[in-house]
C-alpha cells in the first residue's frame, strides 16, 4: 500500500490532525513546533503535501527543498506568504481554504461596529478595571436608521449587509463588479458612485488587498466624509490609508473606527493604538472555534485529496501538464491570461461577458484559453477566491458568459487570439500573437492595428486625430516626472488615433486627469502587467 507524506507547518485544528492521523494512506509529521530551519532543510524534502499558515514562509528556499512536494495547502484565505509563481514553476499546486472563515470574520465586523457605536470596551475597562460606575460618560449611538457603507459585496460583505439589515439599518453597496440585482434583491441601495459610500454615518470594507484597493480610503476620501463617521476594517490591512486614519480619529473627523487589521503586524507599536477613539483587536477575523475547525478540517481533507491525486480544491496555480500539449500552446495561455488582466483595468465595471477566439493552431486550446483568460480577467476584483479550478463556476455566479471559438487560420499570423471583454460600461476587444522570437506582442486593439509589447505600465489614449496631441501628451508626462520607454500609434479612417505609451513606473491620478482633460482626448487609460 502506498503511503503519502503530508508535513503540517503550523498549528491547526485537532480535528484535521485526526484526519490526517486516521487515513492509512498518509504518514503524518506533525511539525508545528520545530525550528523553521529544520523544518525547511530535514523535514520538507520528505513531503508529498505540505499543511501551512502565515508562520511559514513558502518563499525560495522552502520550495529549493521542496523537492518531491506535489501541492501545498493554506490553511486560510491569505496566501501572501506563498511564492506562487515559485511554486508554478516547480509543478507545486497551491491550495487555500477561502470560506472556512466566513461567518467568524462577518461577526467580527458586527461586533466592531457595536463596539465603535457603544464605546463597550471603554465603557467595561471604567467599571471592571477602575471601578467607576458613571453611566452618564458613556452615552452612544444605535444602529438603527444608521446609513451603513459597504465597501465590496461578496461572500463577506453581502453576509454583514443581510445582518445590519436585521438591525434596521439603511444599506448602500458599493461594488462595480458585481450585478446591481445582487444588492437590490436584498431591498438595499446599490451605487457605482464611490462618493454614496463616504456621505454614510458608518463604513466597512470587504475587498480583497491588490493595487486597486489598497489606501482606497485615504486623506482626500476621509475629508469628504461627514462628521463623526465610523469607519470599520475586518478585511485587510493597508485598505484605509493608517496615515489619513490616525489623523482624522485625532481631529475628531472620524468618531470612531473599529480595527482588525493592519500594515505592518504584528501592530505592537502602531501609532492608532495610542488614540482614545478607536476599539482594535489583533487580526481576530478567523480565531472562532468553529472557523479553526473548519480551517482544519478542510485543509486536511484538500491536503489528502492532493496527495492522492484526486482533486485539487480551490487550486490557485494548477501546472499545466507539458507533455500532453504542444510547447507553443502554454505561452499563448500565459498571454491570454495577461490579456483578460489588462482589459479588466481597461474596462473597469462588471463584467458580462468574455469571448475568446482563437485562429491557426492555436485554435485547438480555446477551451484552456478560455479559462486562463477568465482568471486574468476577474483576478483583480476576486484576488485570491480565483483560480483555474473554480473560474467556471465563479464566473457563472457573477453572471459572466464566456464563450469559446475556434476560427480558421489567420491571413496574417499563425496563431493568433483575439479576447472580448463586454462590461456594464462598453467592451474591449484585443488581438494579440507569439512571434519566432517567443514575445508576446499585442497587434490590435478595438480595430486600431498597433503593435505592443505585453508588459509593464503603460497609457492608452485614444483621441481626435489633430495635430499637437503627441506633443501635448509628451509635455503633460514630462511635467509629472513619468519617462516614456515606448510610444506606440495607430489611426483609422474615421478620424481617430490610438496611442499606447509604455513608461517607467506607475502614474498618479493627477497625470491621468490632466491627459483626460486634453481637447482631444476621446478616453484615456491605465494599466499595468
Amino acid at each position: 500500500m502506498q503511503k503519502y507524506t503530508v508535513v503540517v507547518c503550523d498549528h491547526i485544528h485537532q480535528a484535521g490532525l485526526d484526519m490526517l492521523e486516521n487515513d492509512e494512506n498518509i504518514n503524518f509529521i506533525m511539525a508545528a513546533d520545530e525550528p523553521k530551519d529544520k523544518l525547511v532543510s530535514e523535514i520538507i524534502p520528505k513531503a508529498d503535501v505540505a499543511i501551512t499558515r502565515s508562520s511559514t514562509d513558502v518563499d525560495a528556499n522552502f520550495i529549493k527543498y521542496a523537492t518531491n512536494m506535489k501541492a501545498i495547502v493554506r490553511a486560510g484565505v491569505g496566501v501572501d506568504n506563498v511564492d506562487i509563481p515559485g511554486c508554478s514553476k516547480e509543478g507545486i499546486i497551491v491550495m487555500n481554504v477561502p470560506t472556512a472563515n466566513t461567518i467568524a470574520a462577518v461577526e467580527l465586523t458586527m461586533t466592531h461596529m457595536l463596539s465603535c457605536m457603544r464605546m463597550f470596551p471603554y465603557s467595561h475597562n471604567h467599571l471592571k478595571d477602575e471601578r467607576i460606575w458613571k453611566r452618564e460618560k458613556w452615552y452612544g449611538y444605535e444602529l438603527k436608521g444608521k446609513k451603513l457603507g459597504i465597501i465590496g459585496f461578496g461572500n463577506i460583505g453581502s453576509r454583514v449587509a443581510k445582518r445590519a439589515k436585521a438591525f434596521e439599518m439603511d444599506i448602500v453597496a458599493y461594488d462595480p463588479y458585481i450585478h446591481p440585482s445582487k444588492v437590490t434583491d436584498l431591498d438595499m441601495t446599490y451605487t457605482k458612485n464611490f462618493e454614496d459610500i463616504l456621505a454614510c454615518d458608518i463604513i466597512t470594507i470587504h475587498t480583497p488587498k491588490n493595487k486597486e484597493t489598497i489606501g482606497i480610503v485615504g486623506k482626500e476620501e476621509i475629508a469628504k466624509m461627514k462628521d463623526g463617521v465610523v469607519l470599520v476594517n475586518c478585511a485587510r490591512g493597508d485598505l484605509y490609508n493608517e496615515e489619513a486614519l490616525f489623523d482624522g480619529l485625532k481631529s475628531g473627523k472620524i468618531r470612531f473606527a473599529g480595527i482588525d487589521v493592519f500594515g505592518k503586524e504584528p501592530a505592537i507599536n502602531n501609532p492608532l493604538l495610542d488614540l482614545d477613539n478607536i476599539v482594535v483587536s489583533p487580526h481576530l477575523g478567523a480565531n472562532t472555534y468553529e472557523s479553526q475547525y473548519n480551517i482544519g478540517t478542510q485543509a486536511a481533507t484538500n491536503a489528502i485529496e492532493a496527495a492522492k491525486g484526486i482533486a485539487y480544491q480551490n487550486a490557485m496555480n494548477l501546472p499545466i501538464d507539458e507533455s500532453k500539449i504542444p510547447s507553443f500552446v502554454k505561452p499563448f495561455l500565459e498571454m491570454g491570461q495577461k490579456i483578460g488582466f489588462l482589459e479588466s483595468q481597461m474596462n473597469k465595471s462588471q463584467i458580462i461577458s468574455i469571448k475568446v477566439s482563437g485562429y491557426g493552431e492555436i485554435s485547438q486550446y480555446v477551451d484552456s484559453l478560455s479559462t486562463f483568460v477568465a482568471v486574468g480577467a476577474m483576478s483583480e476584483t476576486s484576488g485570491s477566491t480565483i483560480n483555474y479550478v473554480n473560474a467556471e463556476f465563479v464566473a457563472k455566479e457573477k453572471g459572466i458568459d464566456i464563450e469559446a471559438e475556434s476560427c480558421v487560420d489567420s491571413s496574417v499570423y499563425k496563431n493568433l487570439i483575439t479576447i472580448k471583454l463586454t462590461t456594464a460600461e462598453g467592451t474591449t476587444t484585443i488581438s494579440a500573437t507569439i512571434f519566432d522570437d517567443n514575445v508576446q506582442r499585442i497587434v490590435a486593439i478595438n480595430g486600431f492595428d498597433i503593435e505592443v509589447a505585453l508588459h509593464g505600465d503603460m497609457i492608452m489614449l485614444k483621441n481626435t486625430d489633430v495635430p499637437g496631441v503627441i506633443g501635448s501628451v509628451g509635455t503633460i508626462l514630462a511635467n509629472n516626472n513619468v519617462n516614456i520607454s515606448d510610444f506606440s500609434l495607430s489611426r483609422n479612417d474615421q478620424g481617430e488615433a490610438l496611442a499606447v505609451i509604455l513608461i517607467d513606473g506607475a502614474v498618479h491620478e493627477n497625470t491621468m486627469s490632466a491627459l483626460d482633460a486634453l481637447d482631444a482626448t476621446i478616453t484615456v487609460n491605465y494599466a499595468k502587467i
